[in-house]
């Protein structure tokens, strides 16, 4: 889309305001809105100001004056508010040298994407994330020092059972691990699924399909088409509004949690991913599962660098608490065409152009902009210097003999872990000056800064094991 098509929206539709959005360290949009009599031609030369202090992980106060700029490609209506909004996604520029901020995730992907090009390896990297979510009717939590809980409110919760609501309790409602794909009135979130991939499709993100998952208390999944690595984040980061909105006007409230329920599966982020080169996916080959050479070498970096990339496609004490052994969680560090316990699965496709490979460990509280270029960047890793990933491993990895299991390595099992990982392990994402290691470092710093305040806060289930020790 050219600079001239936005400002033919803004009239098409009447716009009053222009919202910029961008997204900071840990993966959280931000914005700021502009009257539409304020935002002209020159805000997509020169930039917005803003002040990049504020923004956690990123400048300090000495030197916090930071730009803007508006990417016309990204131009989309917002469906939620009130008066005509234009929802714009920026790219965040130094105004030094107008150049991308070192530390800016959108930035980042790109030079993920220009890096592929420039090793002549490929010139496209497709993804397409399947982020999983949970809709509930409410939750409230409290953490302070006279103790904390955490309540969770969902009329279709196997505990809702014996409650009686507003309404009454038709009591239909799945029961644990039973959500995967019930028709309704067991599945009571049809119509809000309707609305947001409705609301998605407006936005120009296409849906290919949507259900309930298998978590019987809200969980869902809406599938969208894959895109190139920019655009593709840029995708998840609508996904993510349209789903928080959507349900608000439903009088729920949805959260991307890995973990939220006890019990119950977590939400995951399936990373469908192929490079393509001169329009062939070169990922199809006549090796196993149809892969080619690049492909196996692909899947061997991710599984060298995994421990490092779950610092980043696993970002918060909570995504440890899915990656657990012998709970359905793909925690081992191998690759399969059928076995979904595998960190890399092979989908199976009826045309080579779609041969591809899923990595199953992300989840979608990651950063999207840095989870596709650390992955991007892992996978390149393997094809440049020929990382084999081995053989594949087709059997229940649940029921392997344990000495069979101990040979497979897993991810990591906490979040301290994996930053210790990135940390030791960085090399691969700082060529081409991809990440770079101000940036890490700061990721690091950002994160510890989580798993300080975690140690710190005593749990609920502590008292039940201790309290009478």
């Amino acid at each position: 889309m050219a600079v001239a098509d936005v400002f033919k929206m803004i009239k098409d539709h009447e716009v009053k305001f222009v919202d910029l959005r961008f997204t900071d360290t840990r993966g959280k949009e931000q914005h700021v809105s502009v009257p539409v009599k304020h935002f002209t031609e020159e805000k997509f030369e020169t930039g917005h100001a803003f002040d990049g202090s504020s923004i956690a992980g990123w400048k300090g106060i000495q030197a916090s004056d930071m730009l803007l700029l508006p990417d016309p490609d990204t131009a989309r209506m917002d469906p939620f508010t009130d008066e005509p909004t234009l929802n714009i996604t920026c790219d965040v520029i130094e105004p030094s040298d107008m150049k991308g901020y070192d530390r800016d995730p959108r930035t980042i992907a790109k030079r993920a994407e220009a890096y592929l090009k420039s090793t002549g390896l490929g010139d496209t990297a497709y993804f397409g994330p399947e982020p999983e979510f949970f809709i509930f009717d409410s939750v409230s939590w409290k953490v302070d020092m006279s103790g904390c809980f955490v309540k969770i409110r969902s009329e279709e919760a196997p505990w809702a059972s014996g409650e009686e609501p507003e309404g009454g309790n038709m009591g239909h409602r799945a029961p644990v691990k039973g959500g995967y794909f019930p028709v309704p009135p067991v599945d009571t979130l049809q119509d809000i699924r309707n609305a947001i991939c409705l609301a998605l499709e407006q936005q120009g993100v296409e849906v290919e399909v949507h259900h309930h998952e298998v978590a019987a208390a809200g969980q869902n999944e809406i599938g969208t088409r894959f895109a190139p690595l920019v655009k593709r984040a840029d995708w998840m980061q609508i996904l993510k509004y349209t789903v928080w909105m959507t349900a608000a006007s439903y009088g729920k409230t949805a959260t991307f949690m890995p973990k939220p329920v006890v019990g119950d599966n977590g939400s995951g982020m399936h990373c469908h991913q192929s490079i393509w080169k001169d329009g062939q996916n070169l990922f199809a080959g006549n090796g196993y599962a149809g892969l080619s050479d690049f492909a196996l070498y692909y899947i061997g970096g991710i599984i060298k660098h995994a421990r490092a990339l779950n610092a980043i496609t696993n970002p918060g004490t909570n995504s440890y608490k899915r990656l657990v052994p012998h709970f359905e969680a793909p925690i081992n560090l191998a690759y399969s065409a059928r076995n979904r316990s595998a960190a890399c699965r092979i989908p199976h496709v009826a045309s080579p152009k779609a041969r591809r490979v899923e990595v199953r460990f992300p989840d979608p509280t990651a950063n999207p902009y840095l989870a596709f270029a650390a992955m991007l960047m892992a996978g390149l890793d393997g094809v440049q210097n020929k990382i084999h990933p081995g053989d594949p491993v087709d059997k229940n990895l649940y029921d392997l003999p344990p000495e069979e299991a101990k040979a497979i390595p897993n991810v990591c099992s906490s979040l301290e872990m994996a930053l210790e990982h990135l940390d030791n392990d960085r090399e691969f994402l700082t060529r081409g000056g991809v990440f770079s290691n101000d940036f890490i470092d700061s990721y690091l710093a950002l994160k510890m800064e989580e798993v300080q305040r975690f140690r710190m806060t005593t749990h609920p289930i502590e008292f039940e094991m201790y309290y009478s020790a």
